[in-house]
């Protein structure tokens, strides 16, 4: 079992990470799957950045700390494959099937965004709540604000990673696959999983135990949506 892995507070801000997703955006090939994902993700924090400056969260220092600590999971991964490692098992089958033939765009847009979200951003809440000495309660209006943000991606990504109109009587397993999985419902599972770790940092064991479970079962959906459909 791994254990519950702390990130310590940030001493940068969004736009860092923003040079940090261009950075590894401009290394992979169009194709490849973590690509695919990368550029998504660099959407959706640009979007929340410019919220940040334009005064779209009540409490401006919350909002950064929970979007850095978020994004550091997702750079953390990466820098493990990256030096020979294995990263979290949620993130796996995206590294594993990242150049497969059969997996379209989208497949590997939502199979990153089911890791990030179901797995990441429960962890980023503890995260944050640690470091800014504050209860997961204290953050929900910036974790739902993030969300809003999220849900308007999520209709991109679909519009625009999905086969167009001609092609999707020959993709309708694609369809079935992709419209089964709900980023509302990933959200809302991270929320709860957030507030019961939060609830077991003083058993540490428990905890681990949780975070491990946890990340396995985001894991499997993350596979599942990378079931080849060609």
């Amino acid at each position: 079992m791994t254990p519950f892995t702390e990130f310590p507070a940030p001493t940068h801000g969004v736009d860092e990470v923003v040079r940090t997703l261009r950075a590894l955006g401009g290394r992979w090939p169009a194709g490849d799957g973590v690509g695919v994902f990368n550029r998504v993700y660099l959407t959706v924090t640009e979007a929340v950045g410019r919220d940040v400056l334009g005064g779209g969260f009540a409490d401006r220092e919350a909002a950064v700390t929970l979007d850095v600590l978020f994004a550091e999971r997702y750079v953390a991964a990466v820098r493990a494959v990256d030096e020979g490692g294995r990263p979290p098992a949620c993130w796996r089958p995206l590294f594993q099937l990242r150049r497969h033939p059969g997996v379209r765009p989208v497949q590997f847009a939502l199979s990153g965004v089911n890791a990030h979200i179901g797995h990441d951003l429960a962890l980023a809440v503890v995260d944050t709540c640690r470091s800014l000495g504050c209860e997961p309660a204290d953050l929900e209006d910036e974790f739902d604000r993030v969300g809003e943000v999220l849900t308007g991606l999520e209709e991109r990504v679909r519009e625009e990673l999905m086969p167009g109109p001609d092609l999707l009587e020959l993709a309708d397993p694609l369809t079935h696959l992709v419209g089964a999985w709900s980023l509302e419902r990933a959200r809302d599972a991270a929320w709860a999983a957030a507030r019961g770790l939060w609830a077991l940092r003083h058993l540490p064991e428990l905890r681990d135990e949780t975070a491990a479970r946890l990340d396995a079962a985001v894991g499997l959906v993350s596979r599942c949506l990378l079931t080849p459909t060609r």
